[in-house]
């Protein structure tokens, strides 16, 4: 007998987006340039470095970022330590809507996340940042 999965990841973002706050791209082109935020990358670097980023955002990719958020870790980052609103974005929303709840769970607020990621960030404004290849 198989694996009988219990929670799907339809239900774990309904109950994300259910518990943080959503914004669109265009309330995050507004908080950009805001020194109250901290936008936060958790796409890969093969994302990254084929796409570009949304200006100033630090990278954290998904896989680690509860290690980088603990300060107990050896991973931890110190960004995560300020006393600002933290804006979290993947490629198109799922991956940053499972992070802020995650980030909130651990104690990390305010959190919040961009409703379509990086993809609707394109969409709503030319500002990207180009990475090295």
């Amino acid at each position: 007998m198989g694996q009988r999965i219990s929670k799907g990841v339809k239900n774990l973002l309904t109950e994300a987006n259910k518990s943080i706050e959503t914004i669109s791209a265009l309330e995050a082109t507004e908080l950009l340039n805001s020194e109250e935020h901290i936008f936060i990358d958790l796409r890969d670097m093969k994302e990254l470095k084929r796409q570009g980023k949304i200006p100033g955002a630090f990278l954290c990719p998904r896989g680690i970022l509860e290690f980088c958020i603990d300060p107990e870790s050896p991973l931890h980052k110190e960004i995560f330590n300020e006393d600002k609103k933290y804006v979290f974005y993947c490629a198109s929303g799922g991956r940053s809507a499972l992070a802020a709840k995650t980030a909130s769970d651990m104690g990390l607020s305010p959190v919040c996340h961009i409703e379509g990621g990086f993809s609707a960030w394109k969409k709503a404004t030319n500002d990207i940042e180009e990475l090295p290849q």
